[in-house]
């Protein structure tokens, strides 16, 4: 059984970040250096505790704030159970997000929604990044109405990567110093220390989602719409923690208290495809992942996706890929 506590979960974060976010601390000829593995790590919470190389910040339940490691591991590509933001501060890294490709360059940040795979990465020498990694609990704890917002740039407008603007630079650099100090104070001993860090995180959040609203201001909804958006967002949480993703519809609307067809034309209404389509993008993501990027026999990809057998696994990838399990993992 594994483990998808939100401790061990951001655990296992960091060890996707030393694997995947590292500086160089030695020269190279070329400007760029490119790993590309057929991988995937098994992570414990024992391979944590035991490597010195990530630079942590801050840790709870429901967080997790990195600001570097020492030095560089191979990337080996990587399933994240939960939102990121990743800000980068030099230097620039080329990477796959979901089998599509972004740049992330100084003075951009890269937000991704749980669930998000990254690959094929390509970091300059001289890269440096801050990131926070957090449950889409404490996401809706800190946005609260506000979440359409996030919800509409992440998931229709799909814009991943954001350049900032100066002024908002100069803003979230003026936070972190904040954050630090908070932080740095850690070993006081003062009372409500968790809350004072966690109330400078959400006045962070809070900025970040105006200004995701300034450069997409029609994903400020009214209120008229809030109910249909809070049932797409849980649509979506759904679909993007489960294990077994292959499934109907039904089942997606049955644990929201909701029909099918009503789930059905929420989503076609607050993102112009059909829960059918957002679940079938899902899975597709998922046999691209595990037959591309881990060792897992077809048997056990076709079960883990929640497939009756190999066959039927088969010919589903056939239908859609137009090619068979095994011509996809070798590619």
């Amino acid at each position: 059984m594994f483990d998808f506590s939100p401790k061990t979960i951001i655990f296992s974060i960091m060890r996707m970040i030393e694997h995947t976010f590292g500086l160089f601390k030695h020269r190279f000829v070329e400007k760029y250096v490119h790993f590309c593995s057929m991988n995937q790590d098994i992570i414990t919470i024992q391979s944590l505790a035991d490597n010195k190389n990530i630079v942590v910040d801050y840790i709870d339940d429901d967080f997790a704030i990195i600001d570097n490691v020492k030095d560089l591991v191979e990337p080996n590509p990587t399933r994240v159970p939960m939102n990121f933001v990743v800000a980068c501060t030099a230097g620039r890294v080329h990477a796959q997000l979901n089998e599509t490709p972004v740049e992330l360059g100084k003075n951009q940040i890269l937000l991704a929604p749980p669930g998000a795979m990254m690959s094929d990465f390509l970091i300059s020498p001289d890269f440096e990044f801050k990131a926070v990694f957090f449950t889409t609990r404490l996401l809706q704890s800190f946005l609260r109405e506000r979440i359409n917002v996030w919800n509409e740039v992440m998931y229709i407008h799909r814009a991943h990567v954001i350049t900032l603007e100066p002024g908002d630079i100069e803003f979230f650099f003026h936070f972190y110093d904040m954050l630090r100090l908070c932080i740095d104070t850690q070993a006081t001993g003062k009372p409500y220390h968790s809350e004072v860090i966690r109330s400078v995180m959400r006045g962070a959040f809070l900025e970040l989602c105006g200004t995701l609203k300034m450069k997409f201001p029609e994903a400020a909804q009214s209120s008229t719409v809030r109910s249909a958006d809070n049932i797409f967002k849980a649509f979506l949480d759904l679909l993007s923690t489960c294990d077994r993703p292959h499934r109907k519809v039904s089942s997606f609307a049955a644990q929201l208290n909701i029909t099918s067809k009503y789930l059905s034309h929420v989503c076609k209404r607050q993102s112009g495809k059909s829960a059918n389509e957002w679940i079938t993008e899902k899975i597709l993501n998922e046999i691209t992942f595990y037959l591309k990027h881990t060792d897992l026999s077809i048997k056990q990809v076709a079960d883990r996706l929640g497939f009756a057998n190999p066959s039927f696994f088969g010919k589903y990838v056939k239908q859609h890929f137009g090619k068979t399990p095994v011509q996809i993992r070798e590619q």
